[in-house]
């Protein structure tokens, strides 16, 4: 098992998102767009990102929605999130028992989490929704593909 991105590492950051969110609970895609802003912060002019920056990263968001749900399952497990079927779709939300595993993690990486993952709620979640927030992220993307290929010359006549 590869434990970059396992289902447990995806898992405690979800739960880090659940927890810095609360009372109010996130959808697949709010912890998809979410998750990928408190990694990559410095792409959005917020902190220091957490991941570096790699080449194949467009594609990471589509990737992100699977171990995203595997961690999901991994937090419901254990009782750590709950989820609820509402009219605005399936929530997912930090239980007591989530907050308070969350609140007793002491790696640095974890702070590094908390913090990124406070700015990334307020940042993102306050202030649009979270198709317009993909939306954001993939047309970030698709200008700096375009500006790096004119600057190698691609695309001149």
């Amino acid at each position: 098992m590869n434990p970059l991105n396992s289902p447990v590492e995806v898992g405690m950051r979800t739960l880090i998102l659940l927890a810095r969110s609360h009372p109010h609970p996130l959808d697949l895609s709010w912890l998809v767009v979410l998750d990928h802003a408190m990694l990559h912060s410095s792409q959005f002019d917020g902190p220091p990102s957490l991941h570096p920056r790699l080449p194949a990263q467009p594609g990471e968001l589509g990737m992100k929605r699977q171990t995203m749900q595997e961690g999901l399952e991994v937090l419901l497990r254990a009782r750590l999130a709950t989820v609820e079927a509402t009219e605005g779709g399936i929530v997912y939300q930090v239980t007591p028992r989530g907050s308070g595993f969350a609140g007793i993690l002491e790696a640095p990486y974890v702070g590094e989490l908390r913090q990124r993952a406070q700015w990334a709620v307020e940042q993102f979640a306050s202030t649009m929704d979270a198709v317009t927030a993909t939306r954001d992220i993939t047309t970030r993307w698709h200008n700096e593909f375009i500006t790096q290929m004119r600057h190698l010359g691609v695309g001149r006549g």
